[in-house]
């Protein structure tokens, strides 16, 4: 991360450190530090000193599930640092803990003054964007009471309550005030020669609306033991490739960071579900979307994804119209938050539904799901939602009425509803944006396939023959309706989209890589996309550019207008090999996972767009999340395109 955070994730919860382990709070950046849960910030100090000043990293915070680092207090080359502290770090569910060792380097007794400044601000995630947007809170109760081993923090404001408390042991001499809400613990340690001392500190974090009381661990040990079980638990038993090792390495880095991004949801009977957060650190939370996709990528090795998944979604499923949540009768959602913004309807995002292919992902998760693990149990539960969704494709989403999935511009939330929802992301060649209603091209494949497997499973398991045959034409249909709307001759390739006048949105786009995936071209207009896509203005040399260079709109530093997205590349990898395209599907298997490697074996969510003939290294996006479902997942989906070639 350019800010030089480490992240430390585990379920819904997750901390940014800074090299030195402190949380500083400072606002600005591409990203937040501190302590997360629930969408607000449960710790916004957390900072340490010794002897009255800040230390010295010898050693700082390198990657990983644990923040260790090695400090001193700084002094010069002729004064050796009288003591050493050894720091380590982890979280857990609602929980952040530490534990210090103080070690002395003298043969004297030696006595060290520890401070911890510790606060929490309680912000939530909203406000600390980058579009510095203010909200108003009317009243605001703070608290801070001192406890025999720590500080409690309090936030009230109406029904809504959530406290940070924070302990020690041994407990601190002294809780003292700052001047500021900040309350610092103090001890003072007096060391034998060469001797050693240790601190444990213990944060659990208590968010409104929270299920449970933290269960904190005992120690950063304790704390990392739950997650490489929950890690073993997600690598166990899958066929990783023998004769590709960097693939088999992306894979299994990619199943450890997915155990890590599991966060609770519920279902339709109030079960309790754990489902695929988007990504860390603006995203910890159910997108469906993302959840839908890393689903699908995980279903031949992790299949419980997808259950858990499926009812989470049905149980947000929309029932009503709500203009304000894009919100219509049987649409799946975009978005869910538990914040405060959220709760008291100050942002849209508690349920959002601006997305026009979450409902059509829906229904191609539950088929994809029945026909890989022959559990028709789950697709009869859902078939109420199921049907409510085809009912949403139909009706509200335009199929019927516009022969089309279609969005408009949500003023109030995303003006793009489709995976590249970023303002300009749809556009022409020439970079204009079109006006009125958009049909994606890529949704057009989503539905397509919807319709398809949602055919098979009325046919297959709730044995309603017409309600198949009239899915069936609507697919034939829209294939039809589609190969004539949006080709463009003259680029032997598909629009990125239709405007609201039905004309084509030109730029040639990675988008056209999904239409493989879902087959919705025709064999002839599919490989003549396949090969296109691996054309160099295209294919940067570590995957398909979301954008074709060369166009005036494209940039290789753009959010989508010139990137390189790993869950991108992966359908087109899936695609690719849909249509018997088995080399060009290597190709892009082999960038991907060569692009793994130079970062750990880690996809980002998002890599700049510069070619490898000019970088030989990948170039990293400035924003990115450094964990993310679908990239995690995107790994596990080359492995079924092209196996362990």
């Amino acid at each position: 991360m350019t800010d030089r955070h480490h992240l430390l994730v585990h379920g819904g919860t997750f901390a940014a450190v800074s090299d030195g382990g402190d949380i500083s709070g400072v606002r600005g950046g591409s990203s937040p530090d501190g302590l997360f849960v629930r969408d607000a910030r449960h710790l916004s100090r957390w900072q340490l000193t010794l002897d009255g000043a800040v230390p010295e990293a010898l050693t700082p915070v390198a990657d990983g599930d644990t923040a260790r680092c090695v400090l001193v207090p700084r002094g010069g080359r002729n004064e050796p640092p009288a003591y050493t502290v050894f720091r380590e770090q982890a979280v857990a569910e609602g929980a952040f803990v530490e534990a210090m060792r103080v070690t002395s380097n003298r043969p004297a007794p030696t006595t060290v003054r520890i401070a911890v400044t510790a606060d929490a601000d309680f912000t939530d995630q909203f406000e600390l964007r980058s579009d510095y947007r203010t909200y108003a809170k009317t009243g605001v109760v703070r608290s801070r009471q001192v406890l025999d081993d720590g500080v409690e923090f309090g936030y009230q404001r109406g029904e809504w309550r959530s406290c940070t408390t924070v302990t020690s042991e041994p407990a601190p001499d002294g809780v003292e005030e700052t001047g500021t809400g900040a309350r610092r613990l103090v001890w003072t340690l007096d060391l034998e020669p060469h001797g050693s001392a240790e601190l444990s500190l213990r944060v659990a974090a208590r968010p409104h609306g929270a299920a449970h009381e933290p269960d904190v661990p005992l120690s950063p040990a304790a704390a990392n033991e739950r997650l490489l079980a929950l890690e073993g638990e997600f690598t166990e038993g899958v066929p990783f490739p023998t004769g590709w090792p960097e693939l088999a390495a992306a894979c299994s880095r990619g199943l450890s960071d997915l155990a890590a991004l599991q966060v609770p949801a519920r279902g339709p009977d109030g079960e309790e579900l754990r489902v695929p957060a988007a990504g860390v650190p603006w995203f910890l939370t159910l997108l469906g979307r993302d959840a839908l996709l890393t689903s699908l990528f995980a279903l031949p090795y992790r299949p419980q994804l997808a259950a858990a998944t499926l009812p989470a979604l049905a149980t947000t499923q929309a029932t009503e119209v709500g203009t304000e949540a894009v919100c219509q009768p049987g649409k799946i959602v975009h978005e869910v938050r538990h914040g405060e913004l959220a709760h008291f309807g100050q942002v849209p995002y508690g349920r959002y539904y601006g997305s026009v292919d979450a409902t059509p992902l829906f229904l191609v998760l539950l088929g994809a799901y029945t026909e890989q693990t022959g559990d028709v149990g789950l697709a009869r539960r859902l078939e109420a939602n199921a049907r409510a969704a085809i009912g949403w494709m139909l009706d509200h989403g335009g199929l019927t009425s516009r022969g089309y999935l279609v969005y408009r511009a949500d003023g109030g939330g995303l003006a793009n509803q489709n995976w590249k929802d970023s303002p300009g992301a749809i556009c022409s060649a020439d970079g204009s944006r079109p006006s009125g209603p958009v049909m994606a091209a890529g949704a057009q494949g989503y539905a397509y396939d919807a319709l398809r497997r949602t055919a098979h499973l009325s046919r297959t398991v709730w044995g309603d023959e017409v309600y198949a045959a009239l899915l069936e034409q609507a697919a034939g249909d829209l294939r039809d309706r589609f190969q004539r709307d949006f080709w463009m001759p003259e680029h032997s390739f598909p629009a990125l989209a239709l405007d609201g006048d039905g004309q084509h949105v030109d730029a040639l786009a990675s988008d056209a890589g999904h239409l493989l995936w879902s087959g919705l071209l025709d064999k002839e207009y599919g490989k003549l996309v396949g090969r296109r896509l691996l054309e160099p203005d295209f294919f940067s040399g570590w995957g398909v550019r979301t954008l074709a260079s060369g166009q005036a709109a494209y940039h290789p530093l753009s959010y989508h207008r010139g990137s390189v997205w790993p869950h991108d590349n992966a359908l087109i990898t899936l695609g690719l090999a849909r249509y018997g395209l088995h080399d060009e599907a290597r190709t892009v298997a082999h960038a991907l996972v060569d692009a793994a490697t130079a970062a750990g074996h880690r996809l980002p969510e998002v890599l700049a767009g510069y070619g490898r003939d000019t970088h030989s290294e990948p170039v990293p996006y400035p924003h990115a999340c450094v964990r993310e479902s679908r990239s995690a997942a995107a790994p596990l989906a080359l492995l079924t395109a092209v196996g362990g070639a």
